[in-house]
């Protein structure tokens, strides 16, 4: 692999895995001359932004004055960026360089693949279901639902829009991946102008998805590279944070058109 073939962007506020994250790539990538890794620091506490500068050996690092959201973060790495392919990480996001090795394998098979993703589990192994072929206001209802019976009742609804019948031992072609963990050519990225600057947080990654297909980029999936992700799921739990989704939620349908159901 020729030198600084991957950049690896993170964008981080305050967050909590980050140094466990940052100790991952330290060990994993030791050995490694193919990546370089950039960090935007969206305002953090002064205390976090200590700690982070004890990692500016192997990153380099942006300290923003002000928190501009996870899309201008990642717009601010990687726009100008020269490298040809950049992975965009969330800062709860626990990867190998074997994943990242089999990730730069199947994005480099044709030229029109803009995008891949991996399989995403929980620490404890378990799988999260974050590839999407639809976007509906009512899917994102029944999540919300705190009702486990609701749940039940629209399981085969929920488990379609969780892509849940994908295969385990094959890449698919999807319409939506994960922003917590993507794979995007530069050409692709650039052709699409980065991340929509108008989502603070939450939908960006839908929308530089659906961005990518109109431009003929194909995005693939790729259950047998997996990766482990802290999911918080913050919007479940922080009326700001929900509060941020609903706004983001507003934009994307706005943009892409209104699905009730």
């Amino acid at each position: 692999m020729q030198t600084e073939e991957l950049l690896i962007s993170i964008v981080t506020y305050n967050s909590k895995e980050m140094f466990r994250v940052l100790d991952n790539l330290r060990e994993t990538l030791a050995t490694s001359n193919f990546h370089r890794i950039v960090i935007f620091d969206n305002h953090s506490e002064p205390a976090y932004q200590d700690k982070l500068r004890e990692y500016e050996d192997i990153a380099a690092i942006h300290f923003h004055e002000s928190n501009e959201g996870f899309g201008f973060g990642h717009n601010y790495n990687l726009l100008e960026a020269s490298a040809p392919y950049y992975l965009i990480l969330n800062p709860d996001v626990i990867i190998t360089k074997q994943a990242l090795e089999e990730l730069l394998a199947l994005i480099k098979t044709e030229s029109d693949i803009g995008l891949v993703v991996p399989r995403v589990l929980y620490p404890d192994g378990t799988p999260q279901y974050l590839i999407r072929e639809r976007v509906s206001v009512f899917d994102y209802a029944l999540r919300f639902v705190p009702f486990n019976w609701v749940k039940k009742l629209f399981d085969k609804r929920l488990a379609s829009y969780e892509c849940r019948d994908l295969p385990t031992d094959r890449v698919s072609q999807v319409r939506i991946g994960s922003g917590c963990c993507m794979l995007v050519r530069q050409e692709a990225f650039q052709a699409v102008g980065g991340f929509d600057p108008r989502y603070f947080m939450y939908f960006e990654d839908y929308d530089l998805c659906l961005e990518l297909g109109k431009k003929n980029y194909r995005i693939l999936y790729t259950p047998m590279t997996t990766i482990f992700h802290y999911y918080g799921k913050a919007a479940h739990k922080s009326y700001a944070m929900f509060k941020i989704f609903m706004r983001s939620m507003r934009q994307f349908f706005s943009k892409w058109g209104w699905k009730v159901f």
